[in-house]
């Protein structure tokens, strides 16, 4: 095998960038002349010992590895990874079954998983191969163990008291809006009767006879000195408190009673359930898996909501998991400021995001998942296409939506979103994470010249997405890990 087909086998791992002095020029055509005469030997017969590759890596002035490491990478499968080795490219039995590296493919398959591992936990490949390789055998199986789903515990914890059921076509009564427009605040008149009432009245006194509770909110008959009185500063917020009422027509003060009040009796019994499931929520918050980021802003909105939850998490797939999932069309919260102080424990707390795209962006739910992102965990972007088939919001996603791509603040690691289209993708996500089979390939941005190559991407097999990124910007990426090497990993 000539030197110029082992450059050619091994492009995927190498940087041919001048300045790059890390494990990826091992390989690449400023690789020493030694080490592809060793390796060329392999495909004529004679394997590569642990000894004699730790010599190669010390010759082109790279550490040095122990023999653990070269065991735990070339000579054995573990099935304790947090992801499954035999799934990576080019694995054979035979890998497995020898002490020593027996081909160029095998050679290849250690390394795959190294830049794999390294750009995963440490976001670096150089930085992630030097601490993986000074590891000893306990080493490496206690940190690989940190990494995965103790799917174990899934399976066998059990089934948790579940939140009380709320019908679903009566969830939005739980929004803040609604909230704010069914509670009784004096006189024990609600806000919307209060408004739908004063309303009418002047309506009347224009000649009005009969008017929808719709036209009535549309009309706007109060004054400005009027509605600063009656602290009626934004009547849209009546909206989604009238979603069942907007056809409605009244021809008395009387018709307005008898269509409010049993709208707010429902509205009285769905926020009282909401409050206590989020008491059940928080007493499963050292064990919650899943927050769910979404917002909800319209009736529809809840009712789109709730049963994308029911598709998600009472999947047949995930029946056995007993998921612990925080459902946002059940819980309710005393004030505004309860609320923020809840949602982020429970991004806190929760193993993993799933983000539910809508019509319009809003800044809780951006924050929720970046909240997530910057911490470490995997976030699932759920971009359905719209009822015309359009998927610009997945596009938005995936290349453009600033928010896909973090970096874990404890570590410096480059963190990427799962960004999928469909119910059923986001459950083979979910599977995968909790069975620790998940699926990475590598890829290089196309390069025109030496100094722009080496920037890899690690990519997620069934979403086609990045998450993990390294640039090849050699003063971003050394100021990148000088500041994390000093001030954060300490």
């Amino acid at each position: 095998m000539t030197k110029e087909e082992i450059i050619k086998a091994f492009d995927l791992f190498s940087n041919n960038n001048p300045f790059c002095a890390g494990l990826e020029k091992f390989l690449s055509q400023r690789g020493r002349t030694v080490v592809f005469d060793r390796i060329a030997e392999i495909e004529n017969g004679n394997p590569l010992n642990f000894t004699q590759l730790n010599q190669l890596f010390l010759i082109s002035e790279l550490n040095g590895i122990n023999q653990d490491f070269f065991r735990y990478y070339w000579t054995t499968a573990s099935e304790h990874h947090p992801y499954k080795v035999k799934k990576v490219e080019g694995f054979d039995e035979k890998f497995v079954t020898t002490d020593q590296i027996i081909s160029v493919a095998h050679l290849r398959w250690g390394f795959y998983r190294i830049y794999i591992d390294a750009l995963l936990y440490f976001g670096n490949i150089t930085i992630g191969f030097y601490q993986l390789s000074h590891m000893n055998e306990k080493a490496l199986n206690a940190f690989f163990h940190s990494m995965r789903f103790d799917t174990n515990h899934f399976t066998h914890r059990g089934d948790m008291m579940r939140p009380k059921p709320i019908k679903e076509d009566k969830r939005y009564l739980i929004s803040e809006m609604a909230c704010k427009n069914y509670e009784a605040d004096y006189e024990s008149e609600s806000n919307l009767k209060r408004y739908l009432t004063e309303q009418y009245k002047i309506a009347i006194d224009k000649g009005a006879k009969r008017i929808s509770v719709k036209n009535l909110l549309k009309k706007n008959y109060l004054n400005e000195e009027d509605k600063e009185e009656k602290k009626y500063k934004n009547p849209t917020l009546f909206d989604i408190a009238t979603s069942e009422i907007k056809e409605e027509f009244i021809e008395s003060e009387a018709d307005i009673a008898k269509i409010v009040e049993p709208i707010a009796k429902d509205f009285v019994i769905a926020r009282k359930t909401a409050l206590d499931n989020t008491h059940y929520y928080l007493s499963i918050i050292n064990d919650l898996d899943i927050y769910v980021a979404t917002s909800m802003r319209t009736k529809q909105h809840f009712d789109d909501m709730a049963k994308t939850c029911k598709e998600i998490f009472e999947h047949f797939d995930l029946k056995n998991y007993h998921l612990r999932y925080f459902d946002p069309t059940l819980s309710a919260a005393k004030s505004h400021e309860d609320k923020g102080l809840i949602e982020c424990l429970m991004v806190r707390c929760a193993k993993i995001l799933v983000y539910t795209s809508g019509e319009t962006d809003s800044y809780g739910k951006d924050a929720e998942a970046a909240m997530a992102l910057s911490s470490g965990k995997p976030v699932i972007f759920y971009c359905p296409p719209k009822a015309d088939g359009d998927d610009s919001r997945y596009k938005l996603a995936k290349n453009i939506h600033p928010l896909t791509k973090l970096i874990d603040f404890n570590s410096g690691v480059a963190n990427g979103a799962i960004i999928v289209k469909s119910v059923n993708d986001v459950v083979s996500i979910l599977k995968r994470l909790i069975n620790n089979d998940m699926e990475y390939t590598l890829e290089k941005k196309k390069a025109i010249k030496p100094e722009d190559d080496g920037y890899f991407m690690l990519v997620e097999k069934l979403s086609d997405c990045d998450v993990r990124i390294q640039t090849n910007d050699t003063i971003l990426s050394r100021s990148f890990w000088n500041y994390f090497d000093r001030h954060v990993k300490q």
